[in-house]
Formats: C-alpha cells, structure tokens, sequence
C-alpha cells in the first residue's frame, strides 16, 4: 500500500518526532516502504532580514542541519530499513508538500502538538500540510 514515507521534523523540537518516528518506522518495516526524514531551514522571510546575516549564513546552516539529521537518522532509525535524510529551505509547509512530491511519497507521518488558541487563529504547519498536500497525511498528536 505505501511504498515510500515522508516523515518531517524539527530537529530542535522533539515533540516533532517523539511519537511520529516511531509510527513512521513501525509502517516503514510493515510496508517494506522507504523512509524519508525531512527537516526545513525556514529561510529570512523578507531580503531585509538576511542582510542582517554574515555572507554564506544560509549555506552555512544547511550544512550544519544536514550533519545534525544525518546523526540522528544513524541514532534513531533501525538498520534494515531504507531511509532517505533532506534537508529543505523555505516556508515549512510548502516544502514539506513538494518534498512528498519529488519524493513520490504515498503517506506524509507528521507529529502536531494539541492545538492552542493561536493555532486556531494562524493554522500550525500540520494543518497546512493536511489541506494542501495530495498525499495522505497520518498526523500522530504529541503531548
């Protein structure tokens, strides 16, 4: 049913992935299905904001992300699965959803907080992924 699994997360936020890793490995090992851990540098936002930044910053943390994922893929992922690390740059949500695309994902695991008043008003990045993407989106609630 699912041959390729899109799971994105933040690195800096554990509750991204505390309960989503491990619904994602356990359907990864039953389907067989590759495993694609993402994580997103959201970029300045406005070209006012980079100035603000030395020369080469982003380049700079995209590497240092990509050394951090590639780290905890080896820690966290069991061997005997496939399992493909990305790291993105831009708006959260919008790269998730191409990532699922260029990827050729069937299923998107994403871990989501409980929604708080905010959430409501602004729409957290899983809610964004569930309207938009045209794959199916398993959304595994943290704490």
């Amino acid at each position: 049913m699912f041959t390729s699994i899109l799971l994105p997360i933040d690195l800096s936020d554990e509750a991204t992935w505390s309960k989503a890793l491990p619904a994602a490995v356990k359907l990864a090992q039953y389907e067989g299905a590759t495993l694609h851990i993402a994580t997103v540098v959201p970029d300045f936002g406005m070209s006012v904001v980079g100035s603000y930044f030395p020369e080469g910053f982003e380049e700079k943390a995209m590497h240092e992300v990509g050394e951090r994922l590639t780290g905890f893929v080896n820690q966290h992922v069991p061997d005997g699965i496939e399992v493909h690390p990305h790291v993105l740059h831009g708006r959260v949500y919008d790269q998730i959803i191409e990532a699922a695309n260029r990827v050729g994902a069937d299923v998107i695991v994403m871990g989501s907080h409980r929604p708080e008043l905010k959430d409501y008003l602004l729409g957290p990045n899983a809610a964004r992924v569930v309207r938009h993407a045209t794959q199916s989106v398993f959304v595994v609630r943290g704490e």
